[in-house]
């Protein structure tokens, strides 16, 4: 690797994990990061997971006073996560990188739409009044889990508004109490899946290795420094990043 190769995959990986501490979404910096740099896009999604994955034990401490509240609910969450999150990481394994070259647009494309939508739920998730879930509401709830469980597995961008979803639909209306059991969840998925694609090979260990050092300082300062920083700008532009990068991988594998 160059020096500005170096330079801007730990950049990319600091903004990651700085963007993932405040608002979510750092997979949209480090997977086109790595991809201007040649990186093959299954490579390039598994060594973006593995850096990014390190962070999220900061994020698992940073709720653990809310983690008492849901601990009810992991015995429940945590199978469909291991499970989920395997059998995804094993579809990208054995995905061709011509197709995933050619899913990608729309795997990004549906991120940032998830990604736009994000502070719409967590508006409608905090108005609404709900009362216990029922038993059938739960267990729909478990499998729609499961089933991002397997899309995260397999790309990852966007899976936490969907996990706040299922997780409103079962009567949770705290949003700490229900990000607390969303990056518990979302690291389970990740972990597995890196243990996945370390096993099938996929992981470029010297770029993955500059990205963890970048990715641990961005979660470390993010965590510190989250209130100071107007998410509102944050968010405005990786929403902006999102669509252009979409709309170049669209140009590049459908037009060029």
């Amino acid at each position: 690797m160059t020096g500005l190769e170096i330079a801007a995959l730990m950049a990319a990986a600091a903004a990651a994990g700085l963007i993932n501490a405040v608002a979510g979404g750092g997979t949209l910096v480090t997977f086109p990061t790595l991809l201007m740099f040649g990186t093959l896009p299954k490579t390039a999604n598994a060594t973006s997971t593995f850096a990014l994955v390190i962070g999220t034990f900061g994020g698992v401490a940073g709720y653990r006073r809310q983690l008492a509240a849901v601990k009810p609910w992991l015995w429940r969450f945590i199978p469909p996560s291991i499970l989920g999150g395997g059998i995804g990481a094993k579809l990208l394994d054995f995905t061709s990188d011509r197709l995933f070259s050619r899913l990608v647009p729309f795997l990004i494309l549906f991120a940032t739409i998830l990604f736009v939508g994000q502070g719409l739920m967590r508006r409608w998730i905090g108005s609404k009044d709900a009362g216990p879930a029922r038993p059938g509401m739960i267990w729909a709830a478990v499998a729609f889990h499961f089933a991002v469980s397997v899309y995260g597995g397999y790309f990852g961008a966007g899976i936490g508004i969907l996990m706040l979803a299922s997780l409103g639909f079962i009567g949770l209306t705290d949003i700490h109490e229900m990000n607390a059991l969303k990056t518990v969840l979302g690291s389970l998925i990740n972990i597995v899946a890196t243990l996945v694609f370390i096993h099938a090979g996929l992981v470029h260990w010297p770029k993955a290795g500059v990205m963890t050092i970048g990715a641990f300082a961005g979660y470390y300062v993010g965590s510190h420094f989250a209130q100071r920083i107007p998410q509102a700008r944050v968010r405005q532009i990786i929403t902006a990043v999102g669509f252009l990068i979409a709309g170049w991988t669209f140009y590049k594998e459908f037009l060029k």
